[in-house]
């Protein structure tokens, strides 16, 4: 656990305001925009003005989060961007342990003179930070910025603006509280932004009751059309073409949770999302019992991520990419068929 955090209280308590920039991954999810919104509102609190930069664009159904609309979008403005990170005293990295995970803004935040924060939970951080709170413990990054709050002694600041985004996070990251990363840390904190101000039910609504009606006919076709159960693997496997994408009008944030499907089949232990995303094939995959999702996106798909939640890609066709991963799967026959 990297824990050094607490030695930037004095720096943004000081008397001069600290220039402050605050990024995430790439097509952020709901853990990655809401715990970069949280940080950003806590910041205003404490009367500090900072300024989060998305590395791509992400999901209408992120959008309801306070303080969405002051977000920069890296690719959209490139300059605006670059000046700000040259110009800041401060980088929080949150919900990433790489800079590569930034893309082309990584060089930026690498290049730039401030000082580095990570906040995240996934494993092998890549050490660019100064200061850090990181943990594989934690359900979230929205949990560790709770945390990164209580030890600044700042929960009383904490408002409905900051528990929503920080909720969103929480909830969407352990599935709704279900997966093993769920801990009684996780109850806690959660418990102690409802009673700031979040509003489960509403958090629950907007991320996943507001998506139109391509995204919903895509899910109808991945099931019903794509779908492969390869039962002697205990898998199922969903391959998506660019035409097949075109066709449903899929824009970004539409694909989410899709892969989650294979593993509400009974006897299934690996569920598999592979995209033709054009510039790469993007992989997703999620598993239950003892298959290290996470070592198997980076041994072979240049990938990587959680022990049961991982990603990869490749620049094969999509194709090949499929008769690779299946390829694979006698590999590690043992854990899924026992």
């Amino acid at each position: 656990m990297i824990n050094n955090i607490a030695e930037i209280e004095p720096l943004l308590k000081a008397a001069t305001k600290p220039k402050i920039i605050i990024t995430t991954h790439h097509k952020p999810d709901a853990d990655a925009l809401g715990s970069s919104l949280g940080l950003y509102n806590f910041f205003l609190e404490l009367g500090i003005v900072s300024t989060v930069i998305s590395p791509t664009d992400y999901g209408n159904f992120l959008k309801w989060m306070p303080g969405e609309k002051s977000v920069l979008n890296f690719e959209q403005s490139p300059e605006t961007c670059v000046k700000l990170t040259q110009e800041a005293d401060f980088v929080f990295c949150l919900d990433f342990n790489s800079l590569s995970r930034i893309n082309k803004f990584g060089e930026v935040v690498r290049a730039s003179s401030a000082k580095k924060v990570l906040i995240d939970h996934h494993l092998e951080p890549e050490g660019f930070q100064d200061y850090g709170l990181w943990s594989t413990e934690a359900s979230s990054t929205c949990e560790l910025i709770y945390l990164f709050i209580e030890k600044l002694n700042c929960v009383h600041l904490i408002n409905a603006n900051i528990a929503e985004c920080l909720y969103a996070g929480i909830m969407t990251d352990t599935a709704s509280f279900k997966h093993n990363n769920t801990t009684a840390t996780t109850h806690r904190v959660a418990a102690q932004l409802l009673k700031a101000g979040a509003s489960s039910t509403k958090i629950y609504e907007a991320i996943y009751d507001n998506f139109s009606p391509e995204r919903t006919r895509l899910i109808g076709f991945a099931l019903n059309e794509k779908m492969q159960i390869l039962r002697e693997y205990s898998t199922a496997l969903i391959c998506l073409t660019a035409d097949e994408l075109k066709k449903f009008q899929v824009s970004t944030g539409d694909t989410e949770g899709l892969v989650n499907y294979g593993l509400s089949i009974k006897g299934i232990k690996l569920s598999v999302l592979i995209i033709d995303r054009l510039a790469a094939r993007k992989m997703s995959f999620r598993s239950k019992g003892s298959f290290p999702a996470n070592e198997f996106a980076r041994t072979y798909f240049n990938g990587g991520g959680h022990f049961s939640a991982a990603g990869g890609e490749s620049s094969e066709p999509i194709e090949a990419v499929e008769k690779k991963f299946k390829s694979l799967l006698k590999n590690y026959s043992t854990i899924l068929c026992n």
